[in-house]
């Protein structure tokens, strides 16, 4: 992988968009809850983000996945084809690059395409009221 160009890193992505969720931490224990709730940037209909070059910028906690941190990022879905492949696993059935159909994905419910809600939509300590496991994913402490 550290030697792959730009375009083939960004390729591996299924546009699942569970990365682009809202997640919350339990401070007594650790464990890491993933929530239905996207980032303002989250197209919640194609699954990708509306403002992808400025994300860093307009978002500024938004994490850019590298071959460096990916193995460290726990929060990141079981499924996601970046873990898979840093861990040497196959790529599910329904990747795009296996399946060759980005819809793939999304037609057997892999991913979170309209089923989430926009930050902005509610008040931040309503999170914990949104709380969801996602096809694909675990919780982790």
């Amino acid at each position: 992988m550290s030697e792959w160009t730009q375009e083939q890193w960004e390729s591996l992505c299924d546009g699942c968009g569970k990365c682009c969720m809202i997640r919350l931490q339990d401070e007594d224990t650790n464990e890491v809850h993933t929530t239905n709730v996207a980032c303002k940037l989250f197209d919640r209909h194609t699954c990708r983000c509306s403002d992808y070059l400025n994300r860093s910028i307009n978002v500024p906690d938004c994490v850019t996945l590298t071959v460096q941190n990916v193995k460290e990022l726990s929060w990141m879905p079981d499924s996601c084809a970046y873990r898979l492949v840093a861990n040497a696993q196959d790529l599910p059935d329904w990747h795009h690059l296996v399946s060759k159909d980005r819809q793939t994905i999304h037609e057997l419910g892999f991913s979170v395409q309209d089923r989430s809600i926009c930050e902005t939509e509610i008040a931040e300590e309503d999170l914990e009221d949104h709380l969801v496991n996602w096809p694909g994913e675990h919780r982790r402490g």
